[in-house]
């Protein structure tokens, strides 16, 4: 089976896409940081250097330190797909973070957004 083609994209390249869409709706960089860290487990200065290092997607979540289990919390729609019934793991865990980050765009409270 080949692999998706966002797995090994590297998340550096769709970052600022995430930036851009929340920046477009009044949201900022350190929002989708926020989101970022939340879902991953990652700090500040360790998302950067995955940044910075041009991780893909498949490196990303593999050693993302703590996937949040709130996540499990995240439902709904990304691209016409419910993000709770994706079977593959890592893309259900991309789709998350593109889901979170819609909901950021869309105005939503970061408690809300963050599930607490």
């Amino acid at each position: 089976m080949t692999k998706h083609r966002i797995y090994t994209t590297s998340f550096a390249s769709v970052y600022p896409h995430y930036v851009a869409k929340a920046e477009k709706k009044g949201r900022s960089k350190a929002e989708v940081d926020q989101i970022i860290l939340w879902l991953t487990g990652y700090g500040q200065e360790q998302l950067d250097a995955r940044l910075a290092d041009k991780t893909d997607f498949e490196t990303f979540f593999a050693q993302a330190p703590r996937l949040n289990p709130a996540r499990a919390n995240i439902t709904g729609v990304v691209c016409g797909v419910r993000v709770e019934a994706i079977e593959d793991p890592l893309m259900r865990e991309i789709r998350y973070l593109d889901k979170l980050i819609d909901e950021l765009a869309k105005g939503k409270a970061m408690e809300k957004i963050l599930r607490s």
